[in-house]
């Protein structure tokens, strides 16, 4: 399954209005057809249903039609163990939507009506059956199967032409399915020359332009074979970055974890934050800091990706001008497996909840 776009009925609409400031709310529902009738359809017409959904009143020429102008988040609902179901660490992505609304100079989504929304998209979607129930079997490979609601807030501009910024702008929340993102034979990566983002850009900010050259890269390394692409800084090309859409790490062979300092080429990954925390209470000991490719290429003992979507994901090698460094014999070192293990069992239920990090639905 991965990614699909079957989004669910219900949608959260909201638009700003300058004259009173604040957000006009709404609930798009182009059908209220349970789950599980939706299955039951025709391929055709169940397609049809699914187009309507993504359908939404926003405009066709805007500040971010055209030029890429908007900012998103990524967040995941989780059914759990014990029958209910969670999202995992809200707070911080409404944060960061704050965040990245304030860095492209527009109205900022109140904090606490981004919760609001986002746990009433849930719950009004659940009703209709289209939550995953948990399953059991998930259990075996660490979740790598296991489902998810996806929850896609983002913001969209108002009616615009010519380069600005918005006044009047609109931010919508639609959920969907999703499983296991990594898929196929290998956990390949590749250095690209392409750059993904410069200092003093919005490379530290969800934003929606930073992804093309994100799309390009990985396209590029597919072709070529790979499962993923690793982005070197855009000054000296010698510092790692990120993946495609995902931070990483490089577990050393003295025991100490790294990934790269936070800074405004660098994405303030949730996942990423939750890694570091959960290393931490392991004992391992973690540094946020410039990292060279030389250095993971060299004293790395494991590498792996980390993100809403891809979890825990290790590297099995790092491809660079043609040469290749394999790590851990191709195998799934232990600590990330450690990592995705435990993330997967706070998140699903499996294990106490001892960060506080889940919300109940």
């Amino acid at each position: 399954m991965a990614f699909a776009l079957e989004l669910y009925p219900v949608v959260y609409f909201a638009q700003y209005n300058p004259a009173t400031q604040r957000w006009d709310e709404q609930w798009l529902e182009n059908d209220r057809l349970p789950c599980a009738e939706l299955q039951k359809l025709p391929a055709a017409e169940k397609e049809k249903i699914l187009t309507a959904r993504n359908a939404m009143p926003l405009p066709g020429i805007s500040y971010t039609s055209q030029y890429g102008y908007g900012v998103f988040e990524g967040m995941k609902a989780f059914p759990n163990k014990n029958g209910g179901v969670t999202l995992f660490r809200p707070d911080r992505n409404a944060a960061r939507f704050a965040d990245s609304m304030r860095g492209i100079k527009s109205p900022v989504f109140p904090v606490e009506q981004y919760l609001q929304a986002s746990v009433e998209t849930v719950r009004r979607n659940a009703a209709l059956g289209y939550v995953p129930t948990y399953r059991a079997e998930w259990e075996a490979d660490n979740y790598g199967d296991g489902e998810a609601v996806y929850l896609r807030p983002f913001l969209n501009s108002e009616g615009a032409i010519g380069v600005g910024v918005t006044h009047r702008p609109f931010v919508v929340i639609g959920a969907t399915t999703v499983s296991g993102y990594f898929k196929g034979g290998n956990t390949k990566a590749v250095t690209t020359e392409m750059v993904r983002a410069m200092p003093r850009g919005t490379g530290g900010l969800k934003c929606a332009a930073n992804y093309v050259m994100s799309a390009l890269a990985k396209r590029e390394a597919e072709d070529a074979g790979f499962m993923e692409v690793i982005f070197l800084d855009g000054l000296e090309q010698k510092f790692l970055q990120e993946g495609s859409s995902c931070n990483i790490f490089a577990y050393l062979k003295n025991g100490t974890l790294v990934t790269p300092a936070l800074g405004d080429t660098i994405l303030p990954g949730i996942t990423r934050a939750s890694v570091i925390a959960i290393a931490k209470s392991f004992g391992v000991k973690v540094e946020e800091r410039p990292v060279t490719l030389a250095e993971t290429l060299i004293n790395a003992q494991e590498v792996f990706v980390t993100g809403t979507a891809a979890g825990v994901t290790p590297i099995e090698s790092i491809t660079h001008y043609g040469m290749e460094k394999v790590f851990n014999n191709r195998a799934a070192g232990a600590l990330a497996t450690r990592l995705q293990k435990e993330l997967k069992g706070l998140q699903y239920g499996l294990l106490p909840d001892k960060f506080q990090w889940n919300l109940a639905v």
